[in-house]
């Protein structure tokens, strides 16, 4: 059949650069780019988890370029994009993942140390490597960049101050660059992925997780990295060009479920 539509939906030789990509939704998000044809930058601070990615993407038939990469530095972010042009060419797509545990009851000696983790890993980085990659998402006319926030950058849960404060900055930046970019082509959304099943949730007992599930979820279950890689994907393409400034919840309905 001849197309009859004139958005496209592939990232078919596109360049995207994900953050955290090693484990979880970012390698479910590396993985699943790599398959639709992107040539996919991996970044993350273990270079044996990163490495492995890399090559699988390869074995696959896949086009990637790995670097172990710690994002609270700048000048390694820099030094990172810089290797990833030479490697890969211009960055097309910004996939900020990056992200830590933090959480502490307000009242704990440690509150503050764990404030400035939360804001030094989830949230600063993520401006650094958008203005890193911004020269090139502006060349391409229809630059996309997704950051991947939490529901708890709309919402909250208890003794999280450091780690909510931090998703809810994502999310105000994820607007106003939205809004500051928007003139470039450029288009700046945010993910707020629920319950799912990654290296920061798979500690909790899998009865704790069920009963958690069954009570906040309309769907009852934790999600699959992938499923929030789909979304991600999505908001990538050619086609999602009149989405910008979005903030969407990939929580099994965490977020509309009252009772």
């Amino acid at each position: 059949m001849t197309r009859i539509t004139t958005r496209s939906r592939s990232v078919q030789s596109k360049v995207a650069l994900i953050t955290g990509a090693a484990s979880g939704m970012g390698r479910a998000t590396a993985f699943l780019f790599a398959d639709e044809g992107a040539k996919v930058a991996v970044t993350d601070l273990d270079a044996d988890r990163v490495a492995a990615v890399v090559d699988r993407i390869r074995n696959a038939g896949g086009t990637s370029h790995g670097i172990a990469l710690d994002v609270t530095d700048a000048d390694a972010i820099d030094a990172a994009i810089t290797e990833i042009r030479s490697e890969l060419g211009p960055i097309d797509i910004v996939v900020n993942n990056a992200g830590v545990g933090a959480g502490s009851p307000v009242d704990n000696p440690s509150f503050e140390d764990e404030w400035f983790k939360a804001f030094d890993v989830m949230l600063t980085p993520h401006q650094r490597v958008i203005r890193a990659c911004l020269d090139d998402l502006k060349a391409s006319g229809e630059g996309r960049i997704i950051n991947i926030a939490s529901t708890e950058g709309i919402g909250a849960q208890r003794n999280m101050a450091p780690y909510t404060a931090a998703k809810h900055g994502v999310v105000g930046l994820t607007r106003a660059l939205a809004v500051d970019l928007g003139a470039h082509g450029i288009t700046v959304n945010a993910i707020c992925p629920g319950p799912i099943v990654t290296g920061m949730t798979e500690a909790i007992p899998d009865d704790m997780r069920e009963t958690f599930a069954r009570r906040r979820t309309a769907l009852r279950r934790y999600g699959d990295p992938e499923e929030v890689a789909h979304m991600t994907l999505s908001l990538a393409l050619p086609a999602a060009s009149f989405i910008t400034g979005a903030i969407i919840p990939v929580d099994g309905g965490l977020t509309a479920k009252n009772d």
